[in-house]
Protein backbone atom coordinates (compact mmCIF):
# COMPACT_ATOMS: atom_id res chain seq x y z
CA UNK A 1 0.00 0.00 0.00
CA UNK A 2 1.47 3.46 -1.29
CA UNK A 3 2.03 6.14 2.00
CA UNK A 4 -0.76 8.26 0.15
CA UNK A 5 -3.33 5.53 0.26
CA UNK A 6 -2.26 5.14 4.29
CA UNK A 7 -2.70 8.55 4.82
CA UNK A 8 -6.22 8.29 3.34
CA UNK A 9 -7.46 5.35 4.88
CA UNK A 10 -6.29 6.90 8.64
CA UNK A 11 -8.24 10.23 7.30
CA UNK A 12 -10.94 8.49 6.70
CA UNK A 13 -10.96 6.45 9.60
CA UNK A 14 -10.34 9.39 11.61
CA UNK A 15 -13.52 11.08 10.43
CA UNK A 16 -15.77 7.83 11.23
CA UNK A 17 -14.24 6.96 14.82
CA UNK A 18 -16.83 6.76 17.50
CA UNK A 19 -16.38 8.01 20.86
CA UNK A 20 -16.44 4.89 22.52
CA UNK A 21 -14.35 1.90 21.50
CA UNK A 22 -14.59 -1.58 23.01
CA UNK A 23 -11.91 -3.68 22.97
CA UNK A 24 -11.22 -7.27 23.58
CA UNK A 25 -7.49 -8.26 24.64
CA UNK A 26 -6.54 -12.10 23.86
CA UNK A 27 -7.37 -13.57 27.33
CA UNK A 28 -11.48 -12.62 26.38
CA UNK A 29 -11.23 -9.49 29.10
CA UNK A 30 -13.38 -6.22 27.80
CA UNK A 31 -12.39 -2.68 28.43
CA UNK A 32 -13.57 0.76 27.11
CA UNK A 33 -11.60 3.38 25.50
CA UNK A 34 -12.58 7.15 24.79
CA UNK A 35 -11.58 8.45 22.06
CA UNK A 36 -12.52 11.98 23.22
CA UNK A 37 -8.95 12.71 25.40
CA UNK A 38 -10.33 13.54 29.02
CA UNK A 39 -7.97 16.62 30.46
CA UNK A 40 -4.76 14.67 31.81
CA UNK A 41 -3.93 13.99 28.47
CA UNK A 42 -4.03 17.65 26.70
CA UNK A 43 -0.21 18.03 26.80
CA UNK A 44 0.98 18.57 23.55
CA UNK A 45 4.18 16.71 23.55
CA UNK A 46 5.04 12.80 24.37
CA UNK A 47 8.53 12.15 24.31
CA UNK A 48 9.22 8.11 24.59
CA UNK A 49 12.92 7.14 25.68
CA UNK A 50 13.00 3.71 24.61
CA UNK A 51 16.38 1.72 26.37
CA UNK A 52 17.20 -1.34 26.27
CA UNK A 53 16.45 -5.20 28.08
CA UNK A 54 16.40 -5.15 31.21
CA UNK A 55 13.58 -5.90 34.16
CA UNK A 56 12.11 -4.25 37.13
CA UNK A 57 13.83 -7.49 39.53
CA UNK A 58 17.30 -6.85 37.68
CA UNK A 59 17.17 -2.79 37.19
CA UNK A 60 15.24 -1.41 40.10
CA UNK A 61 16.78 -3.51 43.10
CA UNK A 62 17.53 -0.20 44.50
CA UNK A 63 14.89 0.62 45.45
CA UNK A 64 14.63 -2.13 47.74
CA UNK A 65 17.75 -1.24 49.13
CA UNK A 66 19.28 2.08 51.16
CA UNK A 67 19.55 4.71 50.56
CA UNK A 68 16.20 4.73 48.59
CA UNK A 69 14.49 2.56 50.30
CA UNK A 70 14.43 -0.55 52.53
CA UNK A 71 13.23 -4.52 52.40
CA UNK A 72 10.07 -3.19 53.30
CA UNK A 73 9.45 -0.92 50.15
CA UNK A 74 9.06 -4.00 48.19
CA UNK A 75 6.85 -6.88 47.92
CA UNK A 76 6.80 -9.59 45.47
CA UNK A 77 3.55 -11.58 46.59
CA UNK A 78 1.12 -8.98 47.35
CA UNK A 79 2.46 -5.29 46.99
CA UNK A 80 0.82 -2.44 49.12
CA UNK A 81 0.40 0.75 46.79
CA UNK A 82 3.00 2.20 47.92
CA UNK A 83 5.33 -1.00 48.21
CA UNK A 84 7.04 -1.86 45.09
CA UNK A 85 6.10 -5.74 43.19
CA UNK A 86 10.28 -6.30 42.78
CA UNK A 87 11.67 -9.58 44.01
CA UNK A 88 15.32 -9.89 45.18
CA UNK A 89 15.41 -14.01 44.79
CA UNK A 90 14.72 -15.67 41.98
CA UNK A 91 13.62 -19.24 41.66
CA UNK A 92 14.73 -22.30 39.56
CA UNK A 93 13.87 -25.86 39.14
CA UNK A 94 15.75 -26.76 42.25
CA UNK A 95 14.70 -23.78 44.27
CA UNK A 96 15.70 -19.83 45.42
CA UNK A 97 18.25 -17.78 44.43
CA UNK A 98 19.14 -14.94 45.59
CA UNK A 99 20.02 -12.19 43.33
CA UNK A 100 23.53 -10.75 43.53
CA UNK A 101 24.58 -7.64 42.14
CA UNK A 102 26.51 -6.60 38.99
CA UNK A 103 27.62 -3.62 36.60
CA UNK A 104 25.42 -1.75 34.80
CA UNK A 105 27.96 -1.72 32.19
CA UNK A 106 31.28 -3.03 30.71
CA UNK A 107 33.01 -0.49 32.11
CA UNK A 108 32.47 -1.90 35.35
CA UNK A 109 33.47 0.60 38.57
CA UNK A 110 32.48 -1.91 41.25
CA UNK A 111 34.20 -4.98 40.03
CA UNK A 112 31.73 -6.94 38.69
CA UNK A 113 31.25 -5.83 35.11
CA UNK A 114 28.40 -6.65 32.91
CA UNK A 115 30.62 -8.40 29.69
CA UNK A 116 28.28 -10.99 28.78
CA UNK A 117 24.83 -10.93 26.99
CA UNK A 118 21.87 -13.16 27.92
CA UNK A 119 19.42 -14.42 25.34
CA UNK A 120 16.03 -12.91 24.71
CA UNK A 121 15.20 -15.11 21.54
CA UNK A 122 11.35 -16.32 21.84
CA UNK A 123 13.11 -19.88 22.98
CA UNK A 124 14.50 -18.13 25.87
CA UNK A 125 11.59 -16.19 26.72
CA UNK A 126 9.53 -19.98 26.49
CA UNK A 127 12.71 -21.66 28.85
CA UNK A 128 11.93 -18.96 31.00
CA UNK A 129 8.33 -19.00 31.25
CA UNK A 130 8.02 -22.16 31.69
CA UNK A 131 4.50 -22.25 30.72
CA UNK A 132 2.14 -24.91 32.84
CA UNK A 133 -0.59 -26.48 32.18
CA UNK A 134 -3.14 -24.35 33.52
CA UNK A 135 -1.48 -21.25 31.11
CA UNK A 136 0.43 -19.66 33.41
CA UNK A 137 4.23 -19.09 33.36
CA UNK A 138 5.64 -20.53 36.20
CA UNK A 139 9.01 -18.22 35.83
CA UNK A 140 11.37 -20.83 37.17
CA UNK A 141 13.05 -21.41 33.74
CA UNK A 142 15.75 -18.58 33.81
CA UNK A 143 18.57 -20.45 34.59
CA UNK A 144 18.72 -22.22 31.10
CA UNK A 145 18.77 -19.17 29.23
CA UNK A 146 22.26 -19.47 27.66
CA UNK A 147 24.87 -16.79 27.61
CA UNK A 148 27.36 -15.38 24.89
CA UNK A 149 31.17 -13.56 25.87
CA UNK A 150 32.42 -11.12 23.38
CA UNK A 151 33.79 -12.36 20.40
CA UNK A 152 37.23 -14.28 21.08
CA UNK A 153 36.48 -14.48 25.00
CA UNK A 154 35.52 -17.62 26.77
CA UNK A 155 34.77 -18.01 30.57
CA UNK A 156 32.78 -14.42 30.59
CA UNK A 157 29.80 -15.32 32.26
CA UNK A 158 29.33 -15.89 36.41
CA UNK A 159 27.80 -18.22 38.32
CA UNK A 160 23.52 -17.82 37.71
CA UNK A 161 24.19 -15.34 35.26
CA UNK A 162 20.53 -14.45 34.44
CA UNK A 163 20.09 -13.94 38.38
CA UNK A 164 21.93 -10.13 38.67
CA UNK A 165 20.63 -6.93 40.02
CA UNK A 166 22.38 -3.94 38.84
CA UNK A 167 24.35 -2.11 41.68
CA UNK A 168 21.84 1.32 42.92
CA UNK A 169 24.53 3.46 42.48
CA UNK A 170 25.04 2.69 38.71
CA UNK A 171 21.37 3.37 38.10
CA UNK A 172 21.11 6.19 40.75
CA UNK A 173 18.97 8.47 38.37
CA UNK A 174 16.87 6.08 37.07
CA UNK A 175 15.71 5.11 40.91
CA UNK A 176 15.38 9.36 41.33
CA UNK A 177 12.91 9.67 38.12
CA UNK A 178 10.63 6.37 39.68
CA UNK A 179 10.69 7.95 43.02
CA UNK A 180 9.52 11.31 42.26
CA UNK A 181 7.58 11.10 39.49
CA UNK A 182 5.50 7.66 38.65
CA UNK A 183 6.95 3.90 37.93
CA UNK A 184 4.78 1.51 36.41
CA UNK A 185 6.31 -1.86 37.87
CA UNK A 186 3.69 -4.26 35.93
CA UNK A 187 4.79 -2.67 32.17
CA UNK A 188 4.90 -6.14 29.81
CA UNK A 189 6.64 -5.60 26.26
CA UNK A 190 4.02 -6.66 24.05
CA UNK A 191 6.08 -9.09 22.18
CA UNK A 192 7.86 -12.11 23.39
CA UNK A 193 11.36 -11.73 22.17
CA UNK A 194 14.29 -9.82 21.34
CA UNK A 195 14.69 -6.19 20.39
CA UNK A 196 13.57 -5.66 16.37
CA UNK A 197 9.77 -7.20 16.82
CA UNK A 198 10.09 -4.79 20.20
CA UNK A 199 11.06 -1.77 18.27
CA UNK A 200 8.28 -2.63 15.89
CA UNK A 201 5.79 -2.31 18.02
CA UNK A 202 6.73 0.85 19.45
CA UNK A 203 5.90 2.15 16.47
CA UNK A 204 3.42 0.82 14.78
CA UNK A 205 1.67 -1.82 17.10
CA UNK A 206 2.73 -5.10 15.36
CA UNK A 207 5.76 -6.68 14.05
CA UNK A 208 3.25 -8.39 11.27
CA UNK A 209 5.00 -8.69 7.70
CA UNK A 210 1.66 -7.18 6.10
CA UNK A 211 -1.37 -5.35 6.95
CA UNK A 212 -3.64 -8.56 6.94
CA UNK A 213 -1.64 -11.47 8.13
CA UNK A 214 -1.88 -13.04 11.28
CA UNK A 215 2.00 -13.74 11.92
CA UNK A 216 4.30 -11.68 13.71
CA UNK A 217 8.07 -11.56 13.19
CA UNK A 218 9.49 -12.83 16.05
CA UNK A 219 13.36 -12.60 15.81
CA UNK A 220 16.20 -10.47 14.85
CA UNK A 221 17.73 -12.32 12.06
CA UNK A 222 21.22 -11.66 10.90
CA UNK A 223 22.66 -8.30 9.62
CA UNK A 224 18.86 -7.51 9.92
CA UNK A 225 18.66 -3.66 8.46
CA UNK A 226 14.96 -3.75 7.50
CA UNK A 227 14.57 -3.14 4.04
CA UNK A 228 18.13 -1.77 3.20
CA UNK A 229 19.26 -5.56 4.73
CA UNK A 230 21.48 -7.70 2.71
CA UNK A 231 19.30 -9.84 0.04
CA UNK A 232 20.30 -13.10 1.92
CA UNK A 233 18.94 -11.53 5.07
CA UNK A 234 16.16 -13.13 6.85
CA UNK A 235 14.13 -13.37 9.58
CA UNK A 236 12.06 -15.59 11.16
CA UNK A 237 7.76 -15.37 11.99
CA UNK A 238 5.50 -17.13 14.43
CA UNK A 239 1.97 -18.46 14.28
CA UNK A 240 -0.49 -17.92 16.22
CA UNK A 241 -0.13 -21.56 17.69
CA UNK A 242 3.68 -19.88 18.75
CA UNK A 243 4.83 -21.72 15.81
CA UNK A 244 8.53 -20.16 14.49
CA UNK A 245 8.94 -23.28 12.15
CA UNK A 246 5.32 -23.41 9.79
CA UNK A 247 6.38 -20.30 8.13
CA UNK A 248 9.65 -19.96 6.15
CA UNK A 249 11.70 -16.91 7.35
CA UNK A 250 11.44 -13.92 5.33
CA UNK A 251 12.92 -10.74 4.00
CA UNK A 252 12.82 -8.35 6.77
CA UNK A 253 11.10 -5.46 5.10
CA UNK A 254 6.97 -4.99 5.91
CA UNK A 255 3.93 -2.80 4.50
CA UNK A 256 1.58 -2.07 6.93
CA UNK A 257 0.40 1.23 8.83
CA UNK A 258 2.03 2.70 11.59
CA UNK A 259 1.39 5.21 14.24
CA UNK A 260 3.27 7.78 12.22
CA UNK A 261 0.82 7.34 9.44
CA UNK A 262 -1.87 9.07 11.82
CA UNK A 263 -0.22 11.56 13.06
CA UNK A 264 1.33 12.74 9.80
CA UNK A 265 -2.93 12.49 8.63
CA UNK A 266 -3.66 14.75 11.45
CA UNK A 267 -0.74 16.98 11.10
CA UNK A 268 0.47 16.14 14.16
CA UNK A 269 4.65 16.79 14.62
CA UNK A 270 7.13 13.47 14.94
CA UNK A 271 10.50 12.80 15.39
CA UNK A 272 12.73 9.60 15.64
CA UNK A 273 16.11 10.32 16.80
CA UNK A 274 18.66 7.08 16.17
CA UNK A 275 21.70 6.07 16.69
CA UNK A 276 21.70 4.69 12.69
CA UNK A 277 19.82 4.35 9.44
CA UNK A 278 20.70 0.76 9.56
CA UNK A 279 19.94 -2.04 12.47
CA UNK A 280 17.53 -3.21 14.45
CA UNK A 281 16.87 -0.31 17.09
CA UNK A 282 15.60 1.97 14.10
CA UNK A 283 11.95 0.99 13.73
CA UNK A 284 11.17 2.91 10.73
CA UNK A 285 14.25 1.01 8.40
CA UNK A 286 12.03 -2.28 8.25
CA UNK A 287 8.50 -0.15 6.93
CA UNK A 288 8.64 -0.15 3.32
CA UNK A 289 6.13 3.06 2.39
CA UNK A 290 8.84 4.96 5.47
CA UNK A 291 12.15 3.26 4.27
CA UNK A 292 11.74 4.15 0.61
CA UNK A 293 14.54 2.26 -0.48
CA UNK A 294 16.42 3.74 -3.78
CA UNK A 295 15.98 0.22 -4.92
CA UNK A 296 13.11 -2.04 -4.60
CA UNK A 297 14.19 -4.50 -1.80
CA UNK A 298 15.56 -6.82 -1.46
CA UNK A 299 18.12 -4.43 -3.33
CA UNK A 300 18.42 -1.14 -1.55
CA UNK A 301 21.11 0.23 0.02
CA UNK A 302 19.64 3.53 1.77
CA UNK A 303 16.39 4.54 2.90
CA UNK A 304 15.92 7.88 0.79
CA UNK A 305 11.67 8.36 1.68
CA UNK A 306 10.76 11.84 2.80
CA UNK A 307 11.04 11.22 6.44
CA UNK A 308 14.96 10.60 5.86
CA UNK A 309 15.55 12.90 3.30
CA UNK A 310 13.59 16.25 3.80
CA UNK A 311 14.57 19.48 4.48
CA UNK A 312 14.08 18.61 8.17
CA UNK A 313 14.25 15.11 8.38
CA UNK A 314 11.61 13.40 10.92
CA UNK A 315 14.36 10.06 11.48
CA UNK A 316 17.39 11.78 12.30
CA UNK A 317 20.24 9.57 12.63
CA UNK A 318 23.55 9.85 14.01
CA UNK A 319 22.59 10.40 17.49
CA UNK A 320 24.50 9.62 20.23
CA UNK A 321 26.21 12.02 23.64
CA UNK A 322 28.19 13.18 21.56
CA UNK A 323 25.79 14.27 18.97
CA UNK A 324 22.09 14.84 20.26
CA UNK A 325 19.83 16.80 18.11
CA UNK A 326 17.25 15.91 20.35
CA UNK A 327 18.92 18.30 23.05
CA UNK A 328 19.25 20.97 20.19
CA UNK A 329 15.87 20.85 19.36
CA UNK A 330 14.35 21.26 22.90
CA UNK A 331 16.65 24.23 23.68
CA UNK A 332 15.79 25.85 20.33
CA UNK A 333 11.91 25.19 20.48
CA UNK A 334 11.41 22.87 17.99
CA UNK A 335 10.51 19.56 20.01
CA UNK A 336 8.12 17.92 18.23
CA UNK A 337 4.52 16.82 19.71
CA UNK A 338 5.53 12.76 19.40
CA UNK A 339 9.53 12.22 19.58
CA UNK A 340 10.83 8.85 19.55
CA UNK A 341 14.63 8.57 21.37
CA UNK A 342 16.75 5.05 20.43
CA UNK A 343 19.95 5.08 22.21
CA UNK A 344 23.23 4.03 20.67
CA UNK A 345 25.40 1.24 22.17
CA UNK A 346 26.73 2.98 24.36
CA UNK A 347 24.15 4.68 25.94
CA UNK A 348 21.74 1.68 25.73
CA UNK A 349 21.71 -0.48 28.52
CA UNK A 350 22.42 -2.91 26.77
CA UNK A 351 24.16 -5.63 28.30
CA UNK A 352 27.61 -6.28 26.94
CA UNK A 353 27.37 -3.42 24.73
CA UNK A 354 27.06 -0.33 27.22
CA UNK A 355 29.99 1.23 28.80
CA UNK A 356 27.37 2.40 31.50
CA UNK A 357 26.57 5.67 30.11
CA UNK A 358 22.77 4.90 29.68
CA UNK A 359 21.70 7.01 32.81
CA UNK A 360 23.32 9.98 32.05
CA UNK A 361 21.83 10.08 28.21
CA UNK A 362 18.55 9.73 30.12
CA UNK A 363 19.32 12.25 32.83
CA UNK A 364 20.31 14.66 30.15
CA UNK A 365 17.24 14.64 28.08
CA UNK A 366 15.22 14.53 31.17
CA UNK A 367 16.53 17.96 32.55
CA UNK A 368 16.56 19.55 29.49
CA UNK A 369 13.02 19.12 28.82
CA UNK A 370 12.72 19.84 32.89
CA UNK A 371 14.75 22.69 32.85
CA UNK A 372 12.14 24.19 29.90
CA UNK A 373 9.18 25.91 29.04
CA UNK A 374 7.82 22.08 27.51
CA UNK A 375 8.50 20.40 31.10
CA UNK A 376 4.45 21.97 31.33
CA UNK A 377 3.32 20.82 28.61
CA UNK A 378 5.03 17.52 27.55
CA UNK A 379 4.25 13.62 29.29
CA UNK A 380 8.09 11.81 29.16
CA UNK A 381 7.77 8.05 29.10
CA UNK A 382 11.18 6.40 30.01
CA UNK A 383 11.12 2.47 29.30
CA UNK A 384 12.96 -0.57 28.28
CA UNK A 385 12.53 -2.50 24.61
CA UNK A 386 12.83 -6.31 26.10
CA UNK A 387 13.70 -8.14 29.45
CA UNK A 388 17.24 -9.06 27.72
CA UNK A 389 17.13 -12.39 29.25
CA UNK A 390 17.45 -11.34 33.06
CA UNK A 391 15.14 -13.01 35.48
CA UNK A 392 12.18 -11.30 36.36
CA UNK A 393 9.40 -13.01 39.34
CA UNK A 394 6.15 -11.44 37.85
CA UNK A 395 4.32 -14.17 34.87
CA UNK A 396 3.26 -12.16 31.70
CA UNK A 397 -0.72 -12.03 30.98
CA UNK A 398 -2.28 -14.16 28.42
CA UNK A 399 0.05 -16.21 27.24
CA UNK A 400 -1.28 -18.70 24.42
CA UNK A 401 -4.97 -17.89 25.45
CA UNK A 402 -8.12 -17.38 23.69
CA UNK A 403 -6.35 -18.10 20.31
CA UNK A 404 -9.50 -15.95 18.53
CA UNK A 405 -8.43 -12.95 19.38
CA UNK A 406 -5.27 -10.99 18.48
CA UNK A 407 -1.64 -11.38 19.11
CA UNK A 408 -1.71 -15.14 20.53
CA UNK A 409 1.25 -17.14 20.16
CA UNK A 410 3.45 -14.08 21.01
CA UNK A 411 2.04 -11.58 23.24
CA UNK A 412 2.43 -10.59 25.87
CA UNK A 413 6.27 -10.96 27.25
CA UNK A 414 8.25 -10.44 30.07
CA UNK A 415 8.19 -7.46 32.45
CA UNK A 416 10.23 -4.35 31.48
CA UNK A 417 10.36 -1.09 33.95
CA UNK A 418 8.32 2.15 32.88
CA UNK A 419 9.21 5.54 34.53
CA UNK A 420 6.73 7.97 33.67
CA UNK A 421 7.46 12.20 34.21
CA UNK A 422 4.94 14.30 33.82
CA UNK A 423 3.40 17.50 35.71
CA UNK A 424 0.39 15.39 35.89
CA UNK A 425 0.92 12.08 37.43
CA UNK A 426 -1.03 10.84 39.90
CA UNK A 427 1.21 11.79 42.39
CA UNK A 428 4.76 12.48 43.50
CA UNK A 429 6.32 8.71 44.01
CA UNK A 430 2.96 7.04 42.50
CA UNK A 431 3.01 3.13 42.36
CA UNK A 432 1.27 1.68 39.40
CA UNK A 433 0.67 -1.93 39.35
CA UNK A 434 -1.74 -1.51 36.66
CA UNK A 435 -0.74 -4.17 33.94
CA UNK A 436 0.20 -1.99 30.67
CA UNK A 437 2.34 -2.90 28.02
CA UNK A 438 3.57 -1.29 24.39
CA UNK A 439 -0.06 -0.99 23.33
CA UNK A 440 -0.92 1.02 26.40
CA UNK A 441 1.78 3.91 24.85
CA UNK A 442 0.00 3.65 21.50
CA UNK A 443 -3.01 4.14 22.73
CA UNK A 444 -2.23 6.69 25.38
CA UNK A 445 -1.09 9.24 22.12
CA UNK A 446 -4.32 7.95 19.95
CA UNK A 447 -6.47 9.18 23.36
CA UNK A 448 -4.52 12.67 23.34
CA UNK A 449 -4.83 13.62 20.28
CA UNK A 450 -8.15 12.08 19.16
CA UNK A 451 -6.57 9.27 16.40
CA UNK A 452 -8.41 6.97 15.34
CA UNK A 453 -6.99 2.88 15.96
CA UNK A 454 -3.70 2.40 13.64
CA UNK A 455 -5.73 -0.76 12.12
CA UNK A 456 -8.90 -2.65 12.45
CA UNK A 457 -8.15 -5.73 10.38
CA UNK A 458 -8.06 -8.84 12.30
CA UNK A 459 -8.73 -7.43 15.26
CA UNK A 460 -6.30 -4.45 15.03
CA UNK A 461 -2.84 -3.88 16.38
CA UNK A 462 -1.62 -3.64 20.08
CA UNK A 463 -3.11 -0.41 20.14
CA UNK A 464 -6.36 -1.43 19.67
CA UNK A 465 -5.58 -4.55 22.31
CA UNK A 466 -3.61 -2.32 25.09
CA UNK A 467 -3.77 -3.57 28.20
CA UNK A 468 -4.90 -0.26 29.72
CA UNK A 469 -4.50 2.91 28.33
CA UNK A 470 -1.94 4.97 31.19
CA UNK A 471 -5.12 6.42 32.40
CA UNK A 472 -4.02 5.36 36.21
CA UNK A 473 -0.39 6.95 35.91
CA UNK A 474 -2.11 10.97 35.83
CA UNK A 475 -4.37 13.17 37.70
CA UNK A 476 -5.87 16.02 35.96
CA UNK A 477 -7.81 17.64 39.09
CA UNK A 478 -4.40 17.85 41.17
CA UNK A 479 -1.92 21.50 40.53
CA UNK A 480 0.87 21.00 38.20
CA UNK A 481 4.08 19.40 39.72
CA UNK A 482 7.06 21.76 38.97
CA UNK A 483 9.94 19.92 37.88
CA UNK A 484 12.98 18.15 40.17
CA UNK A 485 16.27 17.76 38.31
CA UNK A 486 17.83 14.72 38.11
CA UNK A 487 20.85 14.42 39.73
CA UNK A 488 23.68 13.64 37.17
CA UNK A 489 25.31 10.18 37.73
CA UNK A 490 28.63 9.69 38.87
CA UNK A 491 30.16 9.56 35.05
CA UNK A 492 28.45 12.01 33.69
CA UNK A 493 31.35 13.61 32.46
CA UNK A 494 33.08 10.79 31.24
CA UNK A 495 29.77 10.05 29.37
CA UNK A 496 29.26 13.35 27.65
CA UNK A 497 32.83 13.20 26.84
CA UNK A 498 32.57 10.70 24.85
CA UNK A 499 32.36 11.19 20.70
CA UNK A 500 32.99 7.53 19.64
CA UNK A 501 31.19 6.81 16.54
CA UNK A 502 27.32 5.58 17.45
CA UNK A 503 27.16 1.75 17.75
CA UNK A 504 23.92 -0.61 18.25
CA UNK A 505 24.55 -4.60 18.58
CA UNK A 506 24.60 -6.36 14.99
CA UNK A 507 22.02 -9.19 16.05
CA UNK A 508 20.59 -9.08 19.26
Amino acid sequence: MSRLALVSLAILLLCGVGFLLSLNGCGGGTASFTTVPPPNYNLPHVVIIFQENRTPDNLFQGLCLPPNGSSSSCNSVSPSSSQYDIASTGVNAQGSIPLTPIDLGTAGTNGNPDNYDLNHAHIAFEQMCDLNASGVCAMDGAAQISTSCAKGVTGCAPANPQFKYVYPTDVAPYLQMAQQYAFADHMFQTNEGPSFPAHQFIISGTSAPTAASDLFVSENGGDTSGCISPPTATVRVIDPSGSETSNPPIYPCFEHPTLTDLLDAANITWRYYTPGAGGIWTGPNAIQHMCGPNNPPPNGTACVGADWTGAAPKVVVGQSQGNAQILTDIASGQLPQVTWVIPDGQDSDHALANNGCGPSWVTSIVNAIGNSPYWANTTIILTWDDWGGWYDHVPPPQVLANCAQWGCGYVYGFRVPMVVMSPYITKAGYISHVNHDFGSILKFIENKYGLPPISTVNGGYADSNALDDLSDLFNVNQSPLAFQPVTAPFNDATCKADTSTPTDPDDD
